[in-house]
């Protein structure tokens, strides 16, 4: 992509991940360039790397919204994390080097820091998160898991939940990287795949939890509605 479409893309992708954007709004291309500063052509190529990230959908008629995940959608991808991430955290236990320990501690020490306050930090929290998840996938070594996995992790509706996930779901998070921690200074493959595959599952229930919260909250009538 040139350097506007680059632009663009990190712009968009930033207000679809924030909740600035919500699933199946609009996206117009006159608006958007205002935006972003650009043309509308960086638009169109920054649109066509979000469809391919499935943070865009296109109709028949060649109109751009912000995808919808329904319920399955996410279950389907968590499922899909839950296999490869698992084999990503087995081959980065068998490569693993004590600088990647000590960089994954720092990840998860700032990650505790992050959800021990009396209101979580939970954008601290994502950012380590993903630092954490990204640190494990490049140790692993394999392009080919890192090609797969790149439009699975960063979901839209996972980011957005999180806003609303319960206290206990963010510790649980902390506790199971530090578990992987421990299979990875053994150079444990078995045990730190086994780990990393119910951590995603883990996830998956907490989203789940939080996802029935806002339905619940967003289908209570509005107060003095009738």
């Amino acid at each position: 992509m040139t350097k506007a479409s680059d632009r663009a893309y990190q712009t968009i992708r930033s207000m679809i991940l924030s909740g600035e954007l919500s699933s199946g709004d609009a996206l117009r291309e006159e608006a958007l360039a205002e935006r972003c500063g650009v043309s509308r052509t960086p638009i169109r190529e920054a649109l066509r790397q979000l469809e391919a990230d499935l943070l865009v959908r296109r109709t028949e008629s060649q109109r751009s919204y912000v995808a919808d995940w329904s319920l399955d959608d996410v279950e389907d991808a968590f499922e899909l994390r839950a296999m490869l991430e698992g084999h990503a955290a087995r081959r980065a236990a068998e490569r693993m080097t004590d600088q990647v320990v000590k960089e994954l501690k720092f990840c998860n020490k700032a990650i505790l820091a992050a959800v021990s306050r009396p209101t979580p930090d939970v954008a601290t929290f994502l950012d380590r998160n993903r630092d954490f998840h990204a640190l494990v996938l490049a140790t692993a070594g394999s392009p080919r898991l890192t090609g797969l996995l790149t439009s699975l992790i960063e979901q839209p509706v996972v980011w957005r939940t999180a806003q609303h996930y319960d206290p206990e779901a963010f510790k649980s998070s902390h506790r199971e990287h530090a578990d992987l921690l421990a299979a990875f200074e053994r150079r444990d493959g078995a045990w730190a795949e086994s780990i990393m595959a119910g951590h995603i599952r883990r996830a998956f229930h907490a989203y789940c939890d939080a996802h029935k919260g806002l339905k619940t909250a967003h289908d209570q009538p509005k107060r003095g509605a009738a």
